[in-house]
């Protein structure tokens, strides 16, 4: 079954996924893109604001991206996006360590049917990333385009 723009509910809230961080991938992350001593080397962690080993942002925002591409795939969405237009609001709300188990929520905010091209529209959503305790660790604002019912 394919999603298409039309199918899409406004307001609409969804949670899902399950994803364990772990020390070795938050090494490797940060070693290769955000080699930062507090995600690299346990006591600049220690010395830093987070107080220990923390994953970098950009590591949960893939980490996310993973969750969120999964989820598309299992309910059918995946078949009628044509991609992503950009992030706004892009915030890290708290640190993410090693042995964090992290999920998604995202809600529809908003769905734009495209004046010039009628077989598709603009969505934009709020994808807000949580850790084991239900805190939201990230949270941004998708822009996406999707394609219309046939």
């Amino acid at each position: 079954m394919t999603l298409y723009f039309d199918d899409l509910e406004i307001g609409k809230i969804e949670r899902f996924g399950r994803y364990e961080v772990t020390r070795e991938e938050v090494l490797a992350f940060a070693g290769r893109y955000d080699p930062q001593p507090f995600h690299l080397d346990d006591e600049a962690a220690a010395a830093s604001l987070f107080g220990r080993l923390a994953a970098s942002g950009w590591h949960t925002a893939a980490i996310t991206m993973r969750l969120i591409t999964d989820h598309w795939q299992a309910i059918g969405l995946d078949k009628a996006s044509l991609g992503g237009i950009g992030m706004d609001e892009l915030r890290w709300l708290r640190p993410v360590y090693p042995g964090d188990v992290l999920s998604v929520e995202t809600e529809l905010l908003e769905k734009m049917p495209s004046r010039s091209k009628p077989d598709r529209g603009v969505i934009r959503g709020r994808w807000t990333t949580l850790n084991q305790h239900g805190e939201a660790v990230m949270s941004q604002i998708s822009i996406g385009m999707m394609q219309r019912r046939p």
